[in-house]
């Protein structure tokens, strides 16, 4: 009896053909899937920015708001805001709106970028000591009273002591001409250990108004904007997200391991080392202009995960776009929940990443059968 009396509804040469067609079937959908959250994405981070400009002590309608910009556009449609109302859109929520927008989405393309170098769902730029090495580059400009450039001080400061403390951190976990992941993480954690002393030390000798300004900072904000620092952190958002690209198909092969990306041509040092130097930028120019805000870059990233796969194409993206959403939905909590106070930006995300990063550690223990 052949294998096809036995009940098989095609012979086994079909079994390719047919697959490939299943392949090429969940590609598209994939591929629908993730267009859909892009433009979804797009639509609520449009939504939501018209909403946060619009609300506040100072009340402007929606429509009022896209009157607004097509008269700065030259174009006159529609109702316009009164005198007060322009003032206040154009020198205190459209700039805090767009960097609130900047912010996230350079926060979670680093994040995105960050578990794809891993291969870990739980990092996120903070754990190679990015976040630490600027918050002790502004720390310390802050407790020493440091004003050369006035407030770009700590904004310089910060950015540098960002990018110099990755470069070290790089430079320390190389054996034999190459950088392994784990003792990469491993000199992260020593490294954010020391930077957590440092940042105690200069607050616990900082007199009141250096102190106030170190935890106001640690805690991140964005209230501070203004178009000269929307425009300075502009680019540094700009040179990630058009780099993005050029490493998504890196990173799917990178997620088939280490040996086969290399027998695949990847040049894994090299690829690592370029997406540290982004992940640095991106990091070290949000902490700089807005301060600590933990866990947009675990969050947003494996929440596009799991509604779109794996795929950096889509996902690296999608983060940019996810990740503005969730920290100008975040900016607006911040000061309205318990005006005309405002709640400092970073524990809002805390509040929001915190249960999260505990969810996700317990699903992927599950998954694992234990952490081994």
């Amino acid at each position: 009896m052949t294998l096809t009396d036995r009940g098989s509804t095609a012979p086994p040469s079909e079994g390719a053909p047919r697959a490939a067609r299943e392949g090429a079937h969940a590609r598209r959908a994939a591929a629908v899937r993730g267009g859909l959250l892009i433009l979804l994405l797009a639509v609520a981070l449009v939504v939501m920015s018209l909403l946060a400009a619009g609300i506040g002590a100072y009340s402007v309608a929606p429509m009022e708001i896209i009157g607004s910009i097509l008269h700065r556009l030259g174009i006159e449609a529609g109702p316009v805001p009164d005198t007060v109302g322009e003032q206040v859109l154009w020198n205190v929520r459209f700039p805090r709106v767009v960097l609130a927008m900047i912010v996230g989405s350079t926060l979670a393309l680093a994040g995105a970028m960050m578990q794809g170098v891993f291969g870990n769902p739980l990092a996120e730029p903070g754990v190679i000591g990015v976040s630490s090495g600027a918050a002790v580059g502004a720390v310390i400009v802050i407790a020493l009273g440091v004003s050369v450039l006035g407030y770009w001080t700590v904004i310089g400061a910060a950015f540098v002591m960002g990018m110099a403390t990755t470069m070290m951190v790089y430079a320390l976990s190389r054996a034999s001409g190459r950088a392994e992941v784990v003792t990469l993480l491993l000199t992260g954690i020593a490294v954010n250990a020391v930077a957590g002393a440092v940042i105690g030390a200069a607050t616990f000798f900082s007199a009141d108004a250096e102190l106030r300004s170190i935890t106001s900072w640690q805690m991140g904000s964005v209230g501070a904007a203004t178009w000269p620092k929307v425009l300075a952190a502009l680019p540094f958002a700009l040179v990630g997200i058009v780099a993005a690209p050029f490493f998504a198909r890196r990173l799917d092969l990178l997620a088939l391991g280490e040996s086969a990306a290399r027998h695949l041509g990847v040049d894994v040092e090299r690829l690592r080392l370029a997406l540290i130097v982004v992940i640095a930028l991106l990091t070290s120019s949000a902490v700089a202009f807005a301060g600590i805000v933990n866990f947009v870059g675990l969050v947003v990233p494996h929440m596009v995960r799991m509604i779109v796969g794996p795929g950096h194409r889509v996902l690296l993206p999608a983060s940019v776009l996810g990740g503005a959403l969730v920290l100008v939905s975040a900016d607006l909590v911040a000061r309205t929940v318990v005006a005309p106070q405002e709640v400092p930006l970073g524990i809002i995300t805390a509040f929001i990443g915190g249960p999260f990063f505990f969810w996700l550690l317990r699903r992927t223990r599950s998954r694992q059968g234990g952490w081994a």
